[in-house]
């Protein structure tokens, strides 16, 4: 994925009614030699589960290819946002 293609998925999904990003706690973008890492932190399985079925139609429907492995998800031990 290309920081355009990014852009444009971000747009359609934020242009969706209700809140389509309901249980993200953070969201980094990162560009890579090789493309974007994209690391979400999510209050829980259920709502990152969510957002795959509402993102993944619009992915398809830009012709971004789907990925053949799901993504990598960690247990978080601790999360805090300094100054909060």
């Amino acid at each position: 994925m290309t920081t355009d293609q990014y852009e444009a998925l971000n747009a359609e999904l934020q242009a969706l009614p209700g809140d389509t990003f309901a249980g993200c706690l953070s969201h980094v973008c990162v560009p890579t030699e090789t493309g974007l890492e994209i690391y979400d932190l999510w209050e829980s399985q259920e709502a990152m589960d969510k957002f795959g079925v509402v993102m993944m139609p619009v992915a398809e429907k830009q012709g971004l290819p789907a990925s053949s492995a799901p993504p990598a998800v960690s247990q978080v031990h601790s999360y805090w946002v300094p100054g909060s």
